[in-house]
């Protein structure tokens, strides 16, 4: 049984700061990838981050240098820590883990606002 639970988002002003967390509950597998994704109205959801067991990170070029992406392993929990927000990322954000076995999970998404 797998269970993920986002918290962090919120409505902020542009360049403010917002830190997304989610908590993978997982028996019976090991995760391996870890990651957010976001979906505007529409738009395709599309990849923001993603961190794998042994740390290493991809961003989508919209949030280099903006947007951190950090994993405690020993807690199954992913972060991403977003700095000097834009209007442009107002989306809803999803977690997203990726199982032993190739099975994706989702998390139920939280919105993030960015006001102008």
């Amino acid at each position: 049984q797998v269970q993920l639970v986002e918290s962090g988002g919120g409505l902020v002003q542009a360049g403010e700061s917002l830190r997304l967390s989610c908590v993978a509950s997982v028996t019976f597998f090991s995760i391996n990838r870890m990651g957010w994704y976001r979906q505007s109205p529409g738009k395709k959801r599309e990849l923001v981050s993603s961190i794998t067991t042994g740390g290493i990170t991809n961003y989508a070029d919209s949030v280099k240098g903006r947007f951190t992406i950090s994993r405690d392993n020993a807690k199954n929990t992913v972060y991403l820590q977003m700095n000097s927000l834009k209007p442009e990322d107002t989306a809803v954000y999803y977690c997203h883990i990726l199982l032993s076995g190739s099975r994706d999970v989702w998390g139920q998404g939280t919105q993030v606002t960015v006001s102008s």
